[in-house]
């Protein structure tokens, strides 16, 4: 492992990568199965990925036709290492053993252990056959599709294939490692003005963003619209409200602290909610919502847009909120919801969405052509990585743990095989041009 990161390190050229001998192993952050049951019992916020998640020293997988195996340089931390850490809402070990009875290659993903991760920045080592687009040497990103594109049904929009997967998720070998196996259309060039751990942080939640609010396959949002934005600072938060404010919306973003007030604020945001400083309590009980508590933010939205109503709602926080955005939309508004990060079982009154012409998107991830016009936003410095810290891989518990916990603000990143953070600029003038942006977002 160590002659790959000294090639990487001195910018080997790219005949040199695909001499280098793979090792037969590499670390890697593991769920388990024989600890699929070890929370039973706890509330979701009892579960601690600090107990779940191991270091393991695992064997490289085979290279399959299609595929890439990736040196990974730095990754970071989504909701779903979260949900797998926790085993909620169920254990991804039976995503692994469905997908490893779909065809002979896949039995390499159903593994007693997980290596989780969704997202990676890292250089390319070996290609599989069939791959033409990618070689070893070529610094890349990844977005976390894998699909088979066997079925017509993907062929308009990737995400419609039967067989699609969130990599490192739904699939084993993530990017949570210092090698990880991926397709080679997950792959896209690394922004040469950015390090290896703020390339590694916009993947999942910036393409989610994408999708979600800019695409025709989500909200398909315009110029001037009101844009209702929970969890505005966090890692899919403030990439909406980036793409908001590059899009000519208005965002209306919803936080829980100053601290996370002054993080849009300082994105470039305007309307801003303190949600616990309003004091909003959506839920009477565990069974009952306060519809007085939705009108009483839907009178706040139009204090702050001047008696506008929100035009679409970007939706994650799930349970907790759904009653509430489906509410303040404005007539013939939008919904758009991606997770449900505080419960899946949504409850709202129809009455609002049916009789006032609105409507909701569920929105998943992105395909490839979303992901990569996400990525040249990145590339092109007008969208940037909200990263506020980087763990090394010894300490992803930690890094899931205060994600978990609602701690962080932005993305948390991980270096894989990077030995500290500040490496992997190729453009310096590039990065002169961008540098007070970037620090800015990187201060989150």
């Amino acid at each position: 492992m160590q002659k790959i990161l000294d090639a990487i390190l001195n910018d080997a050229p790219a005949e040199d990568f695909a001499s280098i001998e793979i090792p037969e192993s590499y670390r890697a952050i593991t769920v388990h199965k024989d600890d699929a049951e070890m929370f039973e019992g706890l509330t979701t916020r009892e579960k601690d990925p600090r107990k779940s998640l191991h270091l393991d020293e695992v064997p490289v997988p085979e290279l399959g036709p299609g595929e890439a195996l990736v040196a990974v340089m730095a990754s970071s931390i989504n909701y779903n290492t979260v949900w797998t850490s926790i085993f909620e809402p169920v254990s991804t070990f039976g995503f692994l053993e469905r997908y490893g009875r779909t065809h002979p290659m896949a039995k390499r993903h159903d593994l007693p252990y997980h290596i989780i991760g969704s997202d990676l920045a890292g250089v390319v080592l070996r290609t599989g056959p069939g791959v033409n687009a990618w070689n070893p040497g070529d610094e890349v990103v990844a977005h976390c599709l894998s699909v088979e594109l066997e079925n017509p049904a993907g062929h308009n929009d990737t995400m419609m294939d039967p067989e699609q997967r969130i990599w490192g998720f739904e699939t084993n070998f993530g990017g949570l490692a210092e090698i990880a196996l991926v397709k080679s259309n997950q792959l896209m060039p690394k922004p040469t003005h950015l390090t290896w751990e703020e390339a590694a942080a916009p993947g999942l939640v910036n393409s989610t963003a994408y999708r979600q609010l800019v695409s025709r396959n989500g909200a398909g949002m315009k110029q001037g619209d009101v844009v209702l934005i929970w969890g505005a600072s966090g890692g899919l938060g403030s990439y909406a409200t980036q793409y908001a404010l590059n899009g000519g919306a208005i965002p209306i973003c919803v936080v829980s602290s100053p601290e996370k007030a002054e993080i849009c604020r300082a994105m470039g945001a305007e309307y801003i909610i303190d949600r616990n400083a309003e004091g909003y309590q959506f839920w009477k009980d565990e069974h009952t919502q306060n519809p007085k508590e939705w009108q009483r933010l839907g009178k706040k939205i139009r204090e702050l847009t001047g008696g506008e109503d929100v035009d679409i709602v970007y939706e994650h926080p799930g349970r907790e909120t759904f009653g509430a955005s489906v509410y303040v939309a404005k007539k013939g508004g939008t919904i758009v919801t991606c997770a449900s990060t505080s419960g899946y079982m949504h409850e709202y009154d129809n009455r609002y969405l049916w009789m006032n012409l609105k409507r909701i998107i569920g929105s998943h991830f992105a395909n490839y052509k979303e992901s990569y016009e996400a990525n040249r936003l990145i590339d092109k410095g007008m969208i940037h990585p909200t990263l506020s810290k980087a763990f090394p891989l010894e300490e992803t518990g930690q890094a899931a743990y205060e994600v978990h916990r609602n701690q962080h603000q932005g993305k948390v990143g991980v270096l894989a095989l990077a030995p500290e953070e500040g490496l992997g600029v190729k453009d310096a003038q590039k990065r002169a041009r961008f540098e007070t942006e970037i620090n800015r977002f990187r201060n989150t």
